[in-house]
Parts: structure tokens; C-alpha cells; sequence
């Protein structure tokens, strides 16, 4: 049964933005639409409560989309740590105290190296065994026919899940994760006090050929404009933190891939924090 439909799903065409017929407007026009407005990735989280479907950003924001899964390729994916103020990880108007966007060097109070710091070591949270400090990870779920990726922000409760899913189904197949297409679902799962939602992970079929090309070098150039962005970001935010400015609001200019114009992506890259099971 499986094989069947995951063959099926193999005989459905990838389409990627640069494969897109010709719109009713050109690149300047919208450039110039979009110009000195800050742009951001649709964001998805992983519900809370056990929920087993996806919010999904629409045009109507009283209206969202909903979704029981999401089916793409991950362009790329990296680490991403914050720590907010005790009593305030789940205040969305808060501004943590320090983040990373590689989970290797915190930006803020404390600041340093993530790997030496305090607070990113098991049982230094406030309440149980975790960490003060949230480890996530942020995904760029590109789904086929759309021009911009999704952005899906892991909580910890969902980074064995992932790891174990890239471990299986790319590492050991020394393939990079733009090579397949995936499905993201959801499972409830209880700590014994409350239920709360863990990401699940399944490769659907395999690119290759001159589709593996093509999509290759579109993710290519979104890594590289992707890390780009982060860069800026990093050096934007340890200039505000030193001089005393709002940490964390920065606006950082690049071109996307297969682009042509300059797009504003004013909305931080780094993720969203998650409210985590108790």
C-alpha cells in the first residue's frame, strides 16, 4: 500500500517558482508594490494542546488555513536558541534576554558560547529537567507551486523526532534533505499532566535527474541568501544589544533565490517561542 501511493506521489511534478508559467504582472511591478515594506516567511508552529492540524497563515488573518499535514522539500534548516525572562517564555510581546540563530553563540544576557553556558544545560529551568534556555530548530518547508517557503519552527519536544527522521532518512542515504519531498505531520502525545503536539516525519519520494538539478541549484541560492540574512542579523543585533537599542527589531535587505528583486524581510528568521508541555 505504501509503495503504491508513494509511487503515485513520485508521478506528481515538483513545480518550483522559477518553473512557474509567466504571472499577469511583471518582477519590477511587484518590486515596486512591496517596496520599503518588511516581507516575512509564513510561520507555522507546532500547536499546543495536542492538536493534530496546522494553522496556516492566509490573506484573511480572522481566517486562517488549516492543515492535518504539510508536504514540500526542506531548502535548509538550522538551530536556533532563546531564553526569555523567567515567567515570560509564553508572552508573545516579550523579548528574550538572549538568542542564537546557530545555536552555538547566544547574543544578549548571558551572551557567549551556548555549548558553556548555564543555562543550556539540563536541569536549569525554573520547574523539571529541561533547560532554561529553549533549543529549537527552524525548517524552510518550500511546498510545490508556492514562491516562498514556509517557515516551521520546531519546539525541543519535536528535535529527537527530526533528528531521528534525518538520521534515517537522509545521513544514511548521504542525501541532502532538498532531495526529497517530506510530509510534517502531527501525534498527541501526554507528559502525565498535559497533552501537547510533536511534529512527525515522512519522506514521501525521491527527486532525481534533471529535477534533482533544478532543485538543487534553487537551494542552493536560498542557503546562501538564507545565511546572508542571518549573518546581518547577528551583527545588527550585537550592535543594538551593546548600544542599549530595542534587542532583537532589525530589517536586513537581500535578494531571493531565482530573483531579481530586493525584498525587506523586517520579521526575525529565527523562530517563534513555542509554548512547551509543563
Amino acid at each position: 500500500m505504501y509503495n503504491t501511493q508513494n509511487n503515485a506521489l513520485a508521478e506528481q511534478k515538483f513545480m518550483l517558482p522559477a518553473a512557474m508559467p509567466e504571472g499577469e504582472f511583471t518582477q519590477e511591478e511587484l518590486a515596486e508594490d512591496i517596496d520599503g515594506l518588511q516581507m516575512s516567511f509564513p510561520r507555522i508552529k507546532i500547536p499546543a494542546g495536542g492538536t493534530l492540524q496546522f494553522e496556516i497563515p492566509s490573506d484573511d488573518p480572522e481566517n486562517p488555513d488549516y492543515a492535518k499535514t504539510l508536504e514540500g522539500v526542506i531548502l535548509f534548516n538550522h538551530p536556533n536558541n532563546a531564553y526569555w525572562p523567567e515567567g515570560s517564555e509564553y508572552d508573545d510581546s516579550a523579548t528574550p534576554l538572549c538568542s542564537s540563530v546557530d545555536g552555538k553563540q547566544g547574543i544578549g544576557e548571558p551572551g557567549g558560547s551556548c555549548a558553556a553556558c548555564a543555562l543550556n544545560q539540563f536541569g536549569s529551568a525554573a520547574e523539571g529537567k529541561g533547560k532554561a534556555c529553549k533549543n529549537m530548530r527552524v525548517l524552510y518547508l518550500l511546498r510545490s507551486g508556492e514562491f516562498m517557503p514556509l517557515q516551521v519552527t520546531l519546539p525541543p519536544t519535536s528535535l529527537k523526532p527530526f533528528r531521528d527522521f534525518m538520521n534515517q532518512s537522509f545521513m544514511l542515504r548521504r542525501r541532502a534533505t532538498y532531495g526529497s519531498v517530506v510530509q510534517i505531520g502531527l501525534k498527541k502525545m501526554n507528559n502525565g499532566k498535559d497533552d501537547y503536539s510533536v511534529a512527525t516525519f515522512r519522506r514521501l519520494y525521491d527527486f532525481s535527474g534533471e529535477e534533482l538539478a533544478q532543485i538543487r541549484k534553487f537551494a542552493d541560492g536560498f542557503k546562501e541568501q538564507i545565511r546572508m540574512m542571518l549573518q546581518q542579523r547577528t551583527a545588527i543585533n550585537e550592535t543594538q544589544h551593546d548600544d542599549g537599542c530595542d534587542y532583537g527589531k532589525s530589517n536586513v535587505e537581500v535578494l531571493p533565490a531565482g530573483g531579481s528583486g530586493k525584498f525587506n524581510y523586517g520579521q526575525p528568521l529565527d523562530g517563534e517561542r513555542e509554548a512547551l508541555p509543563a
